[in-house]
Order: C-alpha cells, then structure tokens, then sequence
C-alpha cells in the first residue's frame, strides 16, 4: 500500500488531536505510517502552539494545499459554514477527496457537496462530523446497508447532555452548569447552537440522509432545546419514573406518499423511562439507538466530542480512503462514497405523532383535572396520566402524560387548556419516548 498525502486546512484542537495520532510512538498500526502530511494550512503561523511540529509544514494559504498536485487528500477542519464549503467544493473540483467534520455544512449543503464529490470521481467522508469518536457514518453507509433502517434515536449532543446529567445528578441550576461547561471546554462561548437543538438537528438531518437515501431539508425539522427546562421537571420526571434528555428522532412514517418516503424527524428535550438505555447515558457522552430489519434493535456509545476522539474518526476516514486509493479501481467504491437514491420529505409538524408531557399551573379548584381530561378527549388526545404533584398558596401542578397523539390534535388541546380560568400558564412540555 502506497503513501497517502494529505493537507489539512485548520489547527485547532481537532487538527492538533490528527496530527498527534499520526506522529505518535505509541503501538499503532503500521499502516498509520503511511499517511504523510504535507502542510497544514491555518490563519496565524506565528501563533504560539502547545505542540512541536516538523519544520515548514504550516502555511497561511490553504489553496497551496488545493492546488499541490502531490496532495491525495484535504482534510477540512476549521469550522464555519461559507468559507469551509468553497474550500470543500474547491478540493473536490480539484480531483482531491475530502475529509470533514463540519456538520453544519453538511446538513446544509451536503446535497451540493455529494454531487460534486461524484461529478469529478472522488469522495467526501464524514465519519467526524456527527457524535465525535463513535462509529456511526461507515456502519450506515457499509455494514447496515443489508437492512431496512426503520428508526433512529440518540443523545448526540454532549453539552446538553453534561447538563442535563448534572441538573439530574446533582439538582444543579441550569444556569450555573452551562458556565460550568463552558469552563470545562464542552460548551461554546456562545452555546446557542447546542442548547437550542440546532447542532443535534444538523446531526440527525445528515444520519437521516445516510440511513433513508433521500434529501433531508434541514430546515424542516422541528428543534427545540434545554434552555427552558426547569429543575421541577426533573424533579417530576424522576417521581413518575423518567430521565430527561435531549432526543434526536427520526424514523420512517406511516403517512404514505407514492412518490416519496415520509420521516417524523424532530429534535426536543424528552422524558425517557428509566429502564430504557438510552436513559443511563450521562455526562458528555453520546449513543445512538439503531431500529432495523431483520437485524432488530442496535445501540452505539462512546465519546461525543473532544479532540481524541473526533480526529481518531477523522483518521479512520484517511485509512479508508488511504485503502480504496491504493487500489486504483476504475470507478468509485459504491460503499465509500454516497449518493441520494430516492426521494424523501419530513412531515409536516401537525401530523408528528409522539407521546408528550406536560406541566400546567393552576388554581387549586375542585374539579380543574376533570376540565383538562375533557379538553383532551374533545380534540382526540388519549392521556396516559395525569396527576397533581405540588399544591402550596392556593395553587397547583398538574402534569399530564399523553399517549401517541399528533402534535396538531396536542397544540389545539393547548389553546383550550390555556383559555381555562384556573389555569394560570402552561409552564413547560416535552416529549416522552
């Protein structure tokens, strides 16, 4: 097997974590040996770095890169959006595979990017870009191609899911916790894009993609966050015999559509039973629960983020290209590379069906709970439970779990509860799994 000669463009803390594992001593693999790094292109050569490297591998343009005919493959790990598409789209047109773990440009131009990746008899792997160091990309797109995928859920965010684990763990503040992860480095200066469920939506868009074989619009998919979760519900949560976690949900729907497959996809904070695994998920790690025929019921878990474990999965991306490279094979490996093979849409947010939970505050009045089943059952909400918890000051919470309902059937059940006169505001609703 020959050398295989790569350029990375970025060198934070994943590139940094790349470069220790191909220059490292330790007993690794012979082949790793045989990736060579030709340069490494960031924006300040003169930075101080926290590591030593080979002379005259940094350079400030990451053209050079594109345009060294001697490179096989650009190994993109900068981060943003517009800037890393064109250098992807650039390396591509340029007859160089790429290796990315941008998930944010992949759930939103991964579309272009495949094309383009096939257009000129290349590939773009992305083993990196969804759930750190697990294994997730390669077993959808090779080992589970035998079978129907039918649903996929997990806890693919870790931030969220440090702070969850502590406010659970520990009865923490939401607020307080979000500081502590930003501290500890799992959460972003600016966290938007974790505790509002945009990064987990960009995840699930691109592991719908791989699973369905069809065209996810990202924007499409409904996505809430934590950042409304309150202490009580975790409290109730446990009472009633639930974790809460941030879910990402996709799975093929029963609204059927002759032209196209419908998915319910959505991302939102979730009541899990206990006994369920993915319930036992803490701190920043991540799993990913895998429904299929014939195979059955999978789960994968392991490290969600950090350098170790998301340029361990850039790397593998470089061995497989590395092995498919050598063999100069004169077409693509259909299971190396991806392209969209049918046709798929979400569903429109009223017809998701899911079970749900939700915390109401109200007048402590005779009769309140009786009011709040009849509304569900005029709009054709079958409950599940519902029970008051808390009483104090002439007030009190009722929490009521629903069965599989559709959100548009849930929502107009909301309006009415809302126009009752005990109720003084519904204080928060999530899913339940």
């Amino acid at each position: 097997m020959g050398k295989c000669k790569i350029g990375i463009i970025g060198f934070g803390t994943v590139g940094t974590g790349i470069y220790r594992i191909l220059k490292s001593r330790n007993d690794v693999h012979p082949i790793l040996k045989d990736i060579e790094i030709v340069g490494i292109a960031v924006k300040n050569i003169n930075k101080n770095r926290n590591i030593e490297l080979e002379n005259n591998l940094l350079i400030d343009d990451p053209n050079k890169l594109i345009n060294d005919s001697n490179i096989d493959v650009i190994v993109e790990v900068m981060g943003g959006t517009d800037m890393a598409k064109d250098i992807i789209l650039k390396s591509l047109k340029a007859r160089k595979s790429v290796v990315t773990a941008n998930k944010a440009v992949i759930a939103r131009y991964g579309s272009e990017i495949y094309a383009t990746a096939a257009k000129y008899g290349v590939y773009v792997l992305t083993e990196a870009a969804v759930c750190g160091g697990i294994p997730i990309i390669e077993p959808l797109k090779r080992s589970l191609k035998s079978n129907q995928i039918n649903k996929i859920v997990g806890i693919i965010n870790g931030t969220t899911n440090f702070i969850l684990s502590k406010m659970t763990n520990e009865k923490a503040d939401y607020e307080e916790t979000l500081k502590l992860a930003q501290k500890l480095g799992f959460a972003e200066f600016d966290p938007t894009a974790d505790v509002e469920g945009h990064d987990a939506a960009d995840k699930i868009s691109i592991l719908s993609e791989l699973a369905f074989g069809g065209r996810i619009n990202r924007d499409s998919i409904s996505t809430e966050g934590i950042n409304q979760i309150n202490i009580k519900d975790i409290e109730y949560a446990n009472k009633l015999g639930f974790e809460i976690k941030l879910l990402a949900f996709s799975e093929r729907n029963t609204i059927n559509n002759k032209n196209s497959l419908s998915l319910n996809i959505w991302v939102g904070p979730s009541l899990i039973p206990k006994y369920h695994p993915l319930a036992k998920v803490d701190g920043v790690n991540n799993a990913i629960l895998i429904e299929s025929y014939p195979l059955g019921e999978i789960m994968l878990y392991g490290p969600g983020a950090g350098s170790g474990p998301t340029a361990a999965s850039v790397v593998s991306d470089i061995l497989n290209l590395q092995a498919s490279l050598s063999k100069n094979l004169p077409t693509k490996d259909p299971l190396l590379s991806f392209n969209f093979w049918r046709d798929c849409h979400i569903i429109d947010f009223n017809q998701i069906s899911k079970k749900n939970y939700l915390r109401i505050i109200c007048l402590d009045s005779p009769g309140v709970i009786g009011k709040i089943g009849d509304l569900f059952g005029k709009n054709d909400v079958s409950i599940e439970s519902i029970v008051q918890l808390d009483a104090s000051e002439n007030k009190a919470e009722i929490v009521v779990i629903t069965h599989e309902v559709s959100n548009g059937n849930f929502e107009k059940s909301k309006e009415g509860i809302r126009a009752l006169p005990e109720v003084e505001l519904i204080a928060s609703q999530l899913s339940c799994i």
